[in-house]
């Protein structure tokens, strides 16, 4: 399955790579900034509330914002009601959804603790209730060939028909149930595809494990070989370099790998890493002015999408991850960090001020100190 692209029932993507839906972080921009760099097949929305939506409230709406570039686009809900869940999937298909995937592997305790999420992992005839009654509101609300022609990137393909349901889960929730081969994801998968689940999303870890120690392979691995090729199983977690991916693919016989924490300090790991399953080798990096030129073009979309205070705010908080691949080194090896930099961006009171602090690293300046990676949470 290595340089494949993948299929999800109908729909052909472009590639076999996934942006995965992280919370807080996969905004409007962000997603047109992966995208741009190239090899994205299928972006994720952050998490969103069918309740949210259904009500109209700012903060969902916001979440589940799109435009024409952002193409082919999977809308992501939590929530364990099954009726306001297949609610939520008709009003994501009213408002562009490509693929509508149901989230069951979010671990933070906020969704959790309102039977969302991988609680879900907890309750299996409530998961399978939810998929049932989700993918019978999808077969109600087939699209004409005009309307998927309006919603498809120009590389993403489509037979026609309903909008294809996938889901998102982790091995089990419990650690030591895995390691006694009792996790839940081998039969939950299979059943699940009985429901008519084009494709399963496996984060190779537990709910208990959050985002702590390694991805299990085995466990991913175990998966693909329960639902015995009935849907595409597609594996998250650590692809942090090109490699991984392909990795991932041999190692778990998966025919997707979506990326989330690996994208946030390198928003072209996807054209990477598809360039390196086609052709066993990765482009050259951006160059430090194509970077910076990246985080400009970041700033400038949130301000488009957002305003001002939106955009200082994100990238406030971002400029951490995009400040890793800006270090550098010097004659011996050692590297310089960028602590400056983050630091003037931080304290910038306008736009024009975070301008000016990368006009000022550009010309060589802002340089030193240590670099630290903030941990975050996805699902």
């Amino acid at each position: 399955m290595i340089g494949q692209p993948l299929q999800l029932g109908p729909l052909r993507l472009a590639t076999n790579l996934l942006l995965a839906p992280i919370a807080g972080y996969c905004d409007l921009a962000f997603r047109t900034i992966c995208r741009e760099q190239g090899g994205l097949g299928l972006a994720c929305t952050d998490l969103l509330s069918p309740q949210g939506l259904l009500r109209g409230t700012a903060t969902s709406l916001d979440l589940a914002r799109t435009d024409p570039f952002d193409k082919p686009i999977c809308m992501q809900l939590y929530g364990s009601d099954p009726e306001i869940m297949a609610q939520g999937a008709r009003w994501a298909v009213e408002h562009g959804a490509t693929v509508i995937d149901i989230n069951m592997g979010c671990p933070v305790d906020k969704v959790t603790k309102k039977d969302g999420g991988s609680k879900l992992l907890c309750d299996l005839p409530r998961a399978l209730a939810i998929a049932r009654r989700v993918r019978g509101e999808l077969d109600r609300c087939p699209l004409t060939q005009e309307q998927w022609a309006e919603r498809l990137g120009s590389a993403a393909r489509h037979g026609g028909g309903c909008v294809p349901l996938t889901c998102k889960i982790r091995l089990g929730w419990s650690t030591d149930e895995f390691e006694a081969g009792m996790a839940c994801s081998p039969g939950l998968a299979r059943a699940l595809a009985d429901e008519g689940v084009c494709a399963v999303t496996v984060h190779g870890r537990t709910t208990e494990m959050k985002f702590s120690g390694s991805v299990r392979l085995d466990g991913i691995a175990r998966v693909v070989e329960a639902v015995s090729g009935k849907v595409p199983i597609i594996g998250n977690g650590d692809v942090r370099q090109p490699a991984d991916a392909a990795a991932m693919i041999r190692a778990t016989g998966c025919r997707g790998v979506m990326i989330g924490r690996g994208a946030l300090s390198t928003p072209w790991i996807f054209r990477d890493a598809w360039q390196f399953q086609l052709t066993g080798r990765s482009p050259p990096p951006p160059s430090a002015e194509q970077k910076i030129e990246l985080i400009r073009r970041y700033v400038e979309l949130m301000r488009r999408n957002r305003d001002d205070r939106y955009a200082l705010f994100q990238i406030n908080r971002r400029i951490s991850w995009f400040a890793k691949r800006l270090i550098d080194h010097d004659d011996t090896g050692k590297p310089i960090g960028v602590k400056p930099l983050k630091e003037a961006i931080r304290s910038a009171a306008t736009i024009q001020d975070v301008h000016a602090a990368l006009d000022q690293f550009a010309a060589g300046g802002l340089r030193g100190g240590f670099f630290e990676l903030p941990d975050v949470a996805t699902t």
